[in-house]
């Protein structure tokens, strides 16, 4: 698919897939030519013969536009990575498009927001106009008068980001205890807190090696679940997606050869959720655990293992000519005595980790004599999944609700989404499928085609992402998808509430289901001369106290905490003192709401900081441009903090925010719910929320010389939250 970007960057254009329900509510695409200059965006039918061509529909992109990541997806047996271009005040109106890669569908991604972001030279009521009269043929992405709205980065944090991969200073959590095959072997070090009981009998062990072959290429074979896996996987039997959550996220399950397990071992198997995810830099993401699942029972002949957390991290290098392929497991093998076999499990899952080295002999004997340099990310992807293994593919047996096996383009795994929307619907319907955060042992589906999506209009209230710490653990639990986190918590309810004193204080860090405030030398912020040298520091401190927190649960979103009567930030305003509260309610709606209320507190005039000023006097779409969230899990599974990260993320260009305020606060109310790709991350997080702790840390960003050095408005550390522990309120009317 040609994809054309000039040095400029001014123009963009290319191939894409136009994704459209027919009236039935089936999926189809058409393939259409997409120009991309400034911020207009022309559709036509086939190459345009001169600029002075007229296009099929045309469209202004501003800052009210906003693009969600939708993953991979199949439509007739054609895979596509879709992304999702729709108006921040009315999620109807959306225009959903696909692209053959994941790398094509990354740079458009890119391109398209950053012309949404630029200022528009025209201005226009509706943004996509069709210039055909054929009704079919229609589509807008804004109409009306739109309000200044920031564009969904939760995938794409920022994008002109950090050249630095971390802005948390924290020491690592993997030590070397010896190298096999060229691989580097890792142990995961004890967090020496609760729980680890539950990790010292298998503990995370992680290989490390270097392949060369770019990251889009081993992402794809290490996705397929096809019969061509056995090229490089020697433990992998058959395998099948149970079931096709959404575009990030699906249910698999996987059969073990017996020959490579020790003598008289029996066979096991893996049930496993799966998530991925490409990060800016072109790294490729699958994460795994074990579920329980109802149409996919344990069967005869296999013992079930236990995935505790698992999957690949594939980061390119060398101008993407190589990959570094990290690959970590901790999984119980289930034996009869595990006390009598702690070595064996530990030497099995060590050969197994050896499959990194097979996959670096796969990609040189498909390279042959040719050197990596002399490939393009592209070419080397089609020489790595040959028309074989999209033959192969196509046979694979898919166990999806409704779905069918289906081919296989370059990745081959047909997966058809249990139903197929037949309602007009809100943009709601894309997020739907499960969250998109899962571990794969080491599962590929890249060469199978991809299932159905929610329809254009079928949009769920997203589910997101990295301050996910409260969400819908029975919702995902038992309802609707059919599967159950093995380590989802129960939930109960508790004592009435009274603002700002539900989640106690516990400095020492011991108690569980506590808040504490957290070093701020821990994080890394802009230092004066970041503009020339992209420098950051350590944070000496931070402008305000954290004085209170919240824990809640209701049936509703729970708005405007700071106003509420008899609270911790109304009593003071009784008093007639001058703090000042700034407060941080993040919520994660669903059938039962959760808020975490986070209260910070400050003496200081407003007027003595000026940047704050501006954010708590300015706009919406200011507000949303500077908020900016650092992410830490300090203690807790490799796969929560790989899913987490420990990189600063502009919280409203990632969520939709609502700013409430009175005459001693400014309240930010967070919607974890706002994000597709998020919600994977929420829902890892839920489900081993009692073994974590979380820090953050809040600041606004600094974009100009006045502004900086950046500093922090205040942190907080979050010690074993548990959802049965939150407190149940009474929705509150004003």
């Amino acid at each position: 698919m040609g994809l054309s970007q000039p040095q400029d960057g001014r123009k963009m254009e290319g191939w894409l897939y136009l994704i459209r329900f027919n009236r039935l509510g089936l999926q189809y695409s058409r393939k259409r030519y997409f120009v991309l200059e400034n911020n207009a965006l022309n559709c036509y039918k086939s190459v345009p013969s001169s600029n002075r061509e007229d296009p099929l529909r045309s469209a202004l992109l501003d800052s009210c536009i906003r693009v969600t990541d939708n993953g991979r997806l199949n439509i007739h047996k054609n895979v596509l990575f879709i992304f999702t271009l729709y108006n921040a005040s009315n999620h109807n109106d959306q225009l959903k498009l696909g692209a053959r890669s994941s790398e094509e569908a990354a740079r458009w991604i890119k391109a398209l927001m950053e012309a949404a972001l630029k200022e528009c030279p025209i201005k226009a009521e509706n943004v996509l106009v069709s210039r055909s009269k054929r009704k079919w043929q229609s589509f807008r992405l804004s109409r009306g008068r739109s309000r200044m709205r920031s564009i969904d980065w939760t995938s794409f944090s920022s994008i002109h980001s950090d050249l630095m991969t971390s802005d948390v200073i924290a020491p690592s959590p993997w030590t070397i205890f010896g190298c096999n095959n060229g691989l580097r072997l890792f142990k995961e070090a004890k967090d020496g807190d609760f729980y680890e009981k539950y990790w010292d009998d298998h503990p995370a062990i992680m290989a490390v090696g270097v392949v060369d072959a770019p990251s889009e290429a081993i992402f794809q074979t290490v996705f397929s679940l096809g019969p061509s896996r056995s090229e490089w996987d020697f433990c992998f039997s058959a395998g099948s997606v149970v079931e096709h959550l959404d575009g990030h996220n699906d249910i698999i399950h996987k059969e073990l050869k017996s020959d490579w397990l020790p003598w008289g071992m029996r066979r096991r198997d893996l049930l496993l959720r799966r998530y991925w995810r490409r990060e800016d830099d072109g790294t490729y993401v699958i994460l795994y655990h074990s579920v329980f699942h109802q149409k996919c029972q344990p069967q005869r002949g296999y013992i079930r293992a236990c995935l505790k957390s698992g999957g690949y991290v594939i980061s390119p290098i060398n101008r993407g000519k190589q990959s570094v392929v990290k690959h970590m497991l901790a999984i119980d093998w289930k034996f009869w005595k595990s006390y009598l076999f702690s070595s064996s499990a530990k030497s099995i899952t060590i050969r197994m980790l050896g499959r990194i080295a097979a996959l670096r002999e796969l990609f040189r004997a498909k390279i042959g004599n040719h050197q990596c340099s002399d490939f393009s990310s592209g070419e080397l992807t089609r020489i790595a999944t040959l028309p074989r293994i999209e033959q192969e593919e196509i046979k694979g047996e898919v166990l999806s609700g409704d779905g069918n096996s289906s081919n296989g383009g370059i990745r081959g795994e047909t997966i058809q989404s249990p139903s197929i929307p037949t309602l007009s619907g809100s943009f709601v319907q894309l997020n739907d499928a499960a969250d998109e955060f899962f571990d794969v042992l080491d599962e590929s589906e890249c060469d199978q085609p991809e299932a159905i999506w929610s329809s254009e209009e079928q949009r769920q209230p997203k589910f997101s992402a990295a301050a996910g710490l409260v969400k819908r653990l029975h919702e995902l639990a038992v309802q609707k998808k059919g599967y159950i986190d093995l380590q989802d918590a129960l939930m109960g309810d508790t004592i009435p509430c009274s603002y700002g004193t539900t989640l106690k204080k516990d400095a020492t860090f011991n108690a569980p289901c506590t808040w504490a405030e957290t070093d701020p030398s821990t994080f890394l912020i802009r230092s004066e001369s970041y503009l020339s040298d992209h420098h950051k520091v350590k944070a000496n401190g931070s402008l305000m106290q954290m004085v209170a927190a919240d824990w809640l649960k209701s049936d509703k979103r729970e708005d405007d905490l700071g106003g509420r009567p008899g609270g911790i930030v109304q009593k003071y305003a009784d008093q007639g003192g001058n703090e000042f509260f700034f407060i941080v309610n993040i919520q994660v709606p669903g059938s039962t709401t959760y808020s975490l209320g986070l209260y910070y507190l400050m003496d200081t005039p407003l007027e003595r900081v000026p940047l704050l000023e501006r954010f708590v006097r300015g706009d919406d779409a200011f507000r949303n441009s500077r908020f900016k969230l650092i992410p830490y899990i300090s203690k807790g599974s490799w796969i929560v903090k790989q899913s987490v990260g420990k990189k600063a993320c502009l919280i409203g260009q990632a969520l939709e925010v609502n700013y409430f305020g009175g005459k001693n606060y400014l309240e930010i109310g967070v919607d974890v719910g706002s994000s597709t790709v998020a919600r994977g991350v929420i829902t890892l997080v839920l489900g081993y929320l009692t073994n974590l702790v979380i820090e953050m840390a809040f600041l606004i960003q600094g974009n100009t010389e006045e502004e900086l050095p950046e500093f922090l408005l205040g942190t907080c550390r979050l010690n074993h939250l548990d959802a049965s522990k939150a407190v149940s309120i009474t929705p509150w009317k004003h």
